[in-house]
């Protein structure tokens, strides 16, 4: 059902145990209710009031957010520097796109194929070289206080929704799929710390977007919230559901909470959502035809990326999908943190898996009419150093770095702004994160300045910063 960091473990089992999914989570969960909410134990959280500004006509109906945890190389993806000294450019070569003038790493050779709907921003700066912190900011659109703290965990005072959250709260209409989406896992430090402004912060637990803990690239893996167990029928679970209303009934006769209608509301929709055939398939990439799933590489994060397609076209406005983190990803230099060995890693783990899964996205959602509709952004936490270490790697820079933005109302074949000859500082047309969130929800149909509320139904503007006009 329903999996959150923060409510999850708060609920009540009802029935017996079942066997365990990855993310820990029983297969029965379907039939964990808001019983201990409804006696008092849950600390009191509201649900989020509707948005006061109804939603625009735009042209983007969902998005898909593709997180590369650790922060890829701006010299060698986005913003190759083939003028500047051996220990700046690094070994990685830069090639020609099909947009006259524009040059990416030379490891996109797809990507490249597929520039003219892309817009780059190259100015980007967050002025923060920690992952937990810096990633906070990209992710909220606020700066974390205070900035360059590594490990931070998330709480007030950086208790800022997510752009997850925010779609989630501003869809609170009754759905089968749920708005907003997050998998295959939340992003967590070497430590296990999770990085905040994850979640739904002070908009309350109902805002939270869903967290699908999978591994897609896995033959027979499974995705537990939209997945029976085994031995449950239709007809079993029908039984179920009206146990639970029975209990329900009688726990709202001992203690009439207030949260008791935020659980409901995430009740019926995992009931719709089991009950739905349709719904329950979007995450059944066995219906993909095996060249598909080639096409988008066989990886976790490739996997992912496909599931992401099939999340939006089952209806999920908010598909954010996290750079998988293995057991097996080197402690010195675990997913994009190429701290050493920056091209080996570059080369042989990063950047073609990327760019299988980002250029087959974009041309899947191009071939079915659904890019001119589906914004898709592509952001880290942060870039890399402008000069290489004695490691040969490139350690944390959030003075510039770059992120790419295509469909869903974005121009394509742009690049807005510039970093200097060693892409170490913004030269143009500086970007800070508060704009991109601006952006995204702008071409989503929400002005920077709707508003939504807290749980003591105080209001907050969605964003703080204004649309980058340059590429919309």
């Amino acid at each position: 059902m329903y999996t959150s960091e923060k409510a999850g473990s708060l609920m009540l089992t009802i029935l017996s145990e079942s066997p365990r999914l990855c993310d820990l989570v029983d297969r029965r969960a379907i039939l964990r209710a808001g019983g201990i909410a409804a006696i008092g134990l849950l600390p009191s959280r509201s649900a989020p009031a509707v948005a006061e500004a109804l939603r625009r006509d735009a042209q983007a109906k969902r998005c898909v957010l593709l997180f590369l945890l650790g922060g890829p190389p701006q010299h060698s993806v986005w913003d190759p520097k083939p003028d500047a000294p051996a220990e700046v450019r690094g070994e990685i070569d830069s090639i020609a796109t099909n947009v006259p003038g524009v040059r990416i790493g030379e490891l996109l050779p797809r990507t490249a194929g597929l520039m003219d709907k892309v817009s780059l921003l190259r100015a980007v700066s967050t002025g923060d070289n920690a992952h937990s912190s810096s990633g906070y900011y990209m992710l909220t659109g606020v700066p974390h206080a205070p900035q360059n703290r590594e490990n931070a965990n998330p709480g007030p005072p950086n208790n800022w929704p997510t752009m997850a959250a925010v779609i989630q709260s501003l869809n609170a209409k009754e759905r089968v799929t749920p708005a907003a989406v997050r998998l295959p896992h939340h992003i967590f430090n070497t430590d296990g710390s999770v990085w905040p402004g994850q979640d739904s912060g002070w908009l309350g637990y109902a805002a939270d977007p869903w967290l699908l803990n999978c591994e897609p690239g896995i033959r027979g893996s499974s995705v537990a919230p939209f997945e029976f167990a085994a031995d449950v029928t239709l007809d079993r679970f029908s039984r179920r559901k009206a146990l639970l209303a029975q209990i329900e009934d009688r726990l709202r006769e001992i203690d009439r909470s207030p949260d008791v209608p935020v659980y409901d509301d995430l009740q019926r929709q995992a009931f719709n959502l089991l009950n739905s055939p349709n719904a329950r398939a979007c995450c059944d990439l066995t219906q993909e035809p095996d060249t598909v799933r080639d096409r988008y590489g066989r990886g976790q994060f490739g996997q992912s990326v496909l599931m992401a397609r099939r999340l939006i076209e089952a209806d999920v406005a908010f598909v954010q999908v996290n750079w998988f983190r293995g057991p097996d990803e080197p402690s010195d230099a675990p997913c994009w943190d190429s701290h050493t060995n920056e091209t080996k890693r570059l080369k042989e783990n990063l950047v073609p898996p990327f760019d299988l899964a980002y250029s087959a996205l974009l041309t899947d959602l191009d071939d079915r009419g659904l890019l001119d509709e589906t914004l898709v952004v592509c952001m880290a936490e942060f870039g890399r150093s402008p000069k290489i270490n004695a490691r040969a790697g490139r350690d944390h820079w959030g003075s510039v770095f770059s992120i790419a933005l295509a469909g869903g109302g974005i121009r394509g074949g742009v690049v807005h702004g510039s970093s200097d000859e060693h892409a170490a500082y913004p030269r143009a047309d500086v970007v800070r994160p508060q704009d991109i969130t601006a952006t995204m929800f702008d071409c989503l149909g929400y002005p920077a300045d709707t508003l939504i509320h807290d749980t003591v139904n105080r209001p907050h503007s969605i964003s703080r910063g204004h649309v980058i006009e340059a590429i919309v």
